[in-house]
């Protein structure tokens, strides 16, 4: 680890997310790989998201240069949050059920192994996305994909099959209905009741589960991956495209790149970011803040 860009660390660990018997074994595996002696480890527990953003606040206001997340997507979102703008790198330890941020940037998803990796490893300057200037680092869903990625993450089981029973599940659940958008300097288009519409920075919504196999987390842009209601079978019969990276091969899957979108539909509906359902209006404005955000990522092998 290069000491002069992650001399002074604060490891926030959050105890709800895979860490019930592996606690100690966990703090055992950072300290090995972070906590030098020329330089400052210390751990925290972030028992919710305000506490854990005002640690990270606190840690700032003492100069610490990188931030250590031990758990899912969510915690990524929720300090990663706090994090955007300033000089201060996030590295994650994954511990979550999806963990789509890890798996974007080949992070092994055993706590030893990641610390290691991330401790030889380099920073990089992501993008980040925002809807109604809310950050996002991985994806934000608007439709059915949104109420997918809820069952999906009930699940105690990963992969295809758990998969495609959340989204048929989900196919009879979720409410349809219009939207209209407006990309970049374009002209309003109708999207007729979209079943996916799916905004990502990162290419996947985690599990392996890849919506965006070619987004770019530094290019400036955002990728907008649609799928009307008309085309649903087809891309239900093609679910597990997800897990090979090839479904946006299909016809019927729509991508944009962009930097700001306007989203408008007719009811106010939920929305996923970044594995988290929230309540969301009517209108949705999503931009991009290019490199806005300095992340650990392991070295290519």
């Amino acid at each position: 680890m290069n000491q002069k860009n992650g001399s002074r660390v604060l490891v926030l660990l959050n105890p709800k997310a895979g860490l019930a018997s592996s606690f100690q074994s966990v703090v055992t595996a950072i300290g090995r790989h972070w906590d030098r002696p020329d330089g400052d480890c210390y751990f925290q527990l972030s028992h919710s998201i305000e506490d854990g953003q005002r640690k990270t606040r606190q840690a700032l206001e003492r100069g610490v240069d990188t931030v250590l997340v031990v758990g899912g997507d969510g915690m990524v979102n929720s300090i990663g949050s706090v994090l955007v703008g300033t000089p201060a790198a996030l590295g994650v330890i994954p511990t979550g059920s999806g963990n789509g941020f890890a798996r974007h940037f080949d992070i092994p998803l055993k706590p030893e192994a990641a610390a290691a990796a991330l401790s030889r490893g380099q920073r990089l300057r992501i993008d980040v996305g925002r809807v109604n200037e809310r950050p996002f680092f991985v994806t934000c869903s608007m439709a059915w994909d949104a109420a997918i990625v809820r069952s999906f993450e009930k699940s105690p089981v990963r992969g295809v099959w758990p998969y495609v029973f959340a989204a048929v599940y989900e196919f009879f659940e979720y409410k349809r209905q219009p939207f209209e958008i407006l990309l970049d300097e374009h002209e309003p288009q109708p999207i007729q009741d979209p079943l996916m519409f799916t905004v990502a920075n990162l290419t996947q919504f985690g599990g392996q589960a890849r919506i965006a196999p070619h987004a770019c987390p530094d290019d400036g842009l955002l990728e907008l991956v649609v799928v009307e209601q008309r085309d649903a079978p087809m891309v239900i019969a093609n679910l597990p495209r997800l897990f090979n990276g090839t479904i946006d091969r299909l016809p019927q899957v729509k991508t944009f790149k962009f930097s700001r979108l306007v989203v408008r539909r007719k009811q106010a509906a939920p929305i996923q970011l970044d594995g988290e359902l929230l309540e969301a209006g009517r209108e949705l404005q999503v931009d991009v803040l290019p490199k806005a955000l300095t992340v650990w990522i392991p070295h290519a092998s």
